[in-house]
């Protein structure tokens, strides 16, 4: 009996499996990075924002009213097939985030708005602390931002455009915070 060629398929692209390029991977930070979404509203931002939680083993914060539905029925519709592989957490809202975290992680807050004059490029990230954004339609709300002036930071823009696409915004500081604190530092090829 003829064996069976194996094969993946990443995008357009069909390898046979004794070719499938590795995936490039950093080992986890020991303690990880909260990204908080302050009542979202769009599903496939949080859904993509919950595929990078599950890609740096970040913590999923989501605060306050939903825009959407989290159920096990709501996420195999959405076709969340790496859901599993994410702690999401959710709060009623900030206060009650803000007491599980300290007692938890300990850690600092770093808040993000497009209306400040502070790069995200500025803060010391540590391992554990939290990473705060707002809602797409209007950001963090003002008594926070006002409570944490100190802690908010933003990022620049080239071109006119109002703010940035929530999940890419996200990214970007996640991924920056993965940087400075070394955990890019090294990486490897999975086999």
């Amino acid at each position: 009996m003829a064996a069976l060629a194996m094969e993946a398929r990443i995008g357009d692209i069909t390898w046979p499996d004794s070719t499938m390029p590795g995936r490039l991977r950093a080992k986890p930070i020991h303690k990880p990075f909260h990204i908080v979404l302050v009542e979202p509203e769009i599903p496939p931002n949080t859904g993509n924002i919950a595929r990078l939680a599950g890609a740096t083993t970040s913590v999923l914060h989501l605060v306050g009213r939903l825009g959407f539905k989290i159920d096990d029925h709501a996420v195999r519709r959405a076709g969340l097939d790496y859901w599993h592989l994410v702690d999401v957490r959710t709060h009623v809202d900030f206060p009650h985030f803000l007491h599980a975290f300290e007692k938890e992680s300990g850690g600092a807050l770093h808040l993000f708005s497009a209306q400040s004059s502070r790069s995200y490029l500025a803060p010391s990230y540590a391992p554990g602390d939290a990473l705060v954004f707002g809602k797409e339609s209007v950001g963090l709300p003002e008594d926070l931002l006002a409570k944490y002036t100190d802690r908010v930071a933003a990022i620049p823009t080239l071109g006119k455009v109002r703010s940035l696409n929530l999940s890419n915004a996200v990214s970007i500081v996640v991924y920056e915070a993965l940087r400075k604190t070394g955990t890019l530092d090294s990486t490897y090829v999975d086999e």
